[in-house]
């Protein structure tokens, strides 16, 4: 068994500058802020940023767990509070808001409902799967929500309801306009 050693002390500090910087260029960027521009603000050179963060995508998940985590968590939450149906549509609702306020954000959860196996298996794309796949079960028993609607069809709707409503409005303020046309579709039909 390889156990994994401890940073040392600087490394440590190194790696959460560079989350730091990223954060901020990201907010103010977008996921196609400078590489090199995130080590500079960091006080490192792109060496140690490549070094933590081998690839664009490592750098915006490590950016962005923690707060993907926490709309994770806030499925549960919703969950417990409200009637399944109403949980899914609140959550889809703040994860939009959350795509659109936090710049590049929606590059990273893109890639977590894509096809290609990969970005299935990083943090992020595993904790938004697990809650919508939660909350769409929850739906679905319920009978607020078709039967044949899967988690990541949902994920791939909200992704782009989210881009609808940016471009309809810079701040996103449609989204509830949208979440409800979408909700309103995927629910079953009664005869």
């Amino acid at each position: 068994m390889t156990q994994v050693k401890p940073m040392r002390a600087d490394a440590r500090r190194n790696y959460e500058r560079l989350l730091k910087a990223a954060a901020e260029a990201f907010a103010e960027h977008g996921e196609g802020a400078s590489l090199d521009d995130i080590a500079k603000r960091a006080g490192v050179g792109s060496g140690t940023l490549y070094r933590h963060f081998p690839t664009r995508q490592a750098l915006l998940e490590a950016a962005y767990v923690d707060r993907i985590k926490a709309l994770s968590g806030r499925a549960d939450e919703l969950g417990r509070e409200l009637p399944p149906g109403e949980a899914l549509v609140a959550w889809l609702n703040e994860l939009c808001v959350g795509i659109i306020q936090v710049r590049g954000m929606k590059a990273l959860l893109g890639s977590a409902v894509t096809d290609d196996g990969v970005a299935a298996v990083t943090a992020c794309g595993t904790h938004v799967r697990a809650a919508a796949t939660r909350l769409v079960g929850a739906a679905q028993r319920e009978g607020t929500l078709r039967a044949d609607v899967e988690p990541i069809d949902v994920l791939r709707l909200v992704h782009g309801v989210a881009t609808a409503a940016e471009l309809a409005n810079a701040d996103g303020s449609g989204t509830r306009r949208y979440v409800s046309l979408l909700t309103e579709g995927l629910r079953p039909v009664r005869s």
